[in-house]
């Protein structure tokens, strides 16, 4: 090669090498950023994966586990990092195991620095402790928050309600306390929360039925006190309802039998009182317990072609009178649970009926027929016997 071909070649080398080293540049996250999750990542101890092996060099946006940014700016725009759906390249084998997620440390404030932050998501690490950093709530883009299955405790963020683009708040299985914070209700574009299996105290907000786009509620498992407000009924689009395991009391509103999407309400052990409203028996509902409460009166007979309950659970109440006959013309009902009641007479034949087994029934006062003993004059003498009582 002569000396105008070598120096072409190196002047061609020189360009790609510029050329390299300016599109790295540009294509690297801010070094802000870079620096916030380095102190995100020297709070977080991580021994079964390597997810952090990956977080190397000074660009965050190319090949950081877990890390995505905003293909425009390059800035970060997610954090996933979920303990249990790590992918198997970044799986460890030990002992010819198959480690599972853990994590311990706490979220450093740090993630604060991230202003482009539209998905925060660090769950089921089961390890991680500490309050959530009140900070994040002066993160204007932040959709989705993902905290769930830790250690963190404290409250939630009062000034939570500034996050007027959230869209998913779930920080279920932690060891949150404090009460639901009012200023969650201005949230417009809330879809999901979950606060399940955690030490969340003090009654529902009143004007819960602000939040119009809410598809799903889920605060079982918590020590929630004071009744059910009857203004939720009022979110349209709310498809599960669950506020089992708590320490409500009171009626249940009526009105919950009005919704129109509703699909699943669990409202086991709590402490309501009165009767089941009829609207409920009789609602598109599939998911209906109310198990372990201290409900009392009859079941409603207003079970008709639109009943159809994969499962009706209305077991250990004070419920008392006869099965609702009209459950033999509902279209469907899966699992039914009416034992430990007070009920009397005759079970009904016909499906469900012939299907369901002895338990079902268990623990009342005097009901008899298949498939509990058969129904006799003894028997139909001690329940009017019962009856007459109890008019």
């Amino acid at each position: 090669m002569g000396s105008n071909g070598g120096s072409s070649y190196a002047m061609a080398l020189l360009i790609i090498t510029l050329v390299a080293l300016y599109t790295s540049n540009v294509e690297s996250c801010p070094p802000s950023e870079w620096a916030a999750l380095m102190s995100f990542k020297a709070a977080l101890t991580e021994p079964n994966f390597r997810i952090f092996h990956s977080w190397r060099g000074t660009n965050c946006c190319y090949h950081w586990y877990g890390i995505s940014c905003d293909p425009t700016n390059r800035r970060v725009a997610d954090i996933t990092l979920r303990g249990l759906t790590i992918t198997d390249d970044n799986r460890l084998h030990i002992n010819n195991r198959t480690a599972t997620g853990y994590m311990s440390g706490f979220i450093s404030p740090s993630i604060c620095n991230l202003t482009q932050l539209s998905t925060l998501t660090i769950s089921d690490w089961k390890g991680i402790s500490g309050n959530i950093p009140r900070c994040i709530t002066a993160l204007p883009l932040l959709q989705f928050i993902d905290l769930s299955g830790n250690m963190i405790s404290g409250k939630v963020p009062y000034d939570i309600g500034h996050l007027t683009q959230l869209m998913t708040l779930n920080l279920a299985d932690n060891h949150i306390s404090g009460r639901i914070p009012r200023t969650l209700v201005n949230l417009p574009n809330l879809v999901l929360i979950d606060l399940r299996n955690n030490a969340i105290e003090g009654p529902i907000p009143p004007d819960f039925w602000k939040l119009k786009k809410l598809n799903r509620l889920f605060l079982s498992h918590n020590r929630i006190t004071g009744p059910i407000p009857r203004s939720m009924s009022s979110i349209y689009g709310l498809a599960d309802l669950d506020l089992s395991l708590n320490r409500l009391s009171g009626p249940i509103p009526a009105s919950l039998g009005h919704m129109p999407v509703l699909d699943s309400l669990n409202l086991k052990y709590n402490n309501l009182t009165g009767k089941i409203p009829w609207t409920l028996l009789g609602s598109k509902m599939s998911h209906l317990d109310l198990s372990r409460n201290m409900l009392s009166g009859d079941i409603a007979d207003v079970f008709g072609e639109r009943s159809y309950f994969i499962n009706l659970d209305l077991s250990h109440n004070n419920l008392t009178g006869f099965i609702a006959k009209s459950m033999v013309s509902a279209t469907y009902i899966g699992h039914l649970d009416l034992s430990h009641n007070n009920l009397c007479g005759p079970i009904p034949r016909g499906s469900p009926f012939n299907h369901l087994p002895r338990w079902s029934f268990d623990n009342n006062r005097c009901l008899c027929g298949h498939p509990l003993k058969p129904c006799t004059s003894s028997s139909q003498a001690r329940m009017n016997i019962w009856m007459n009582k109890n008019i």
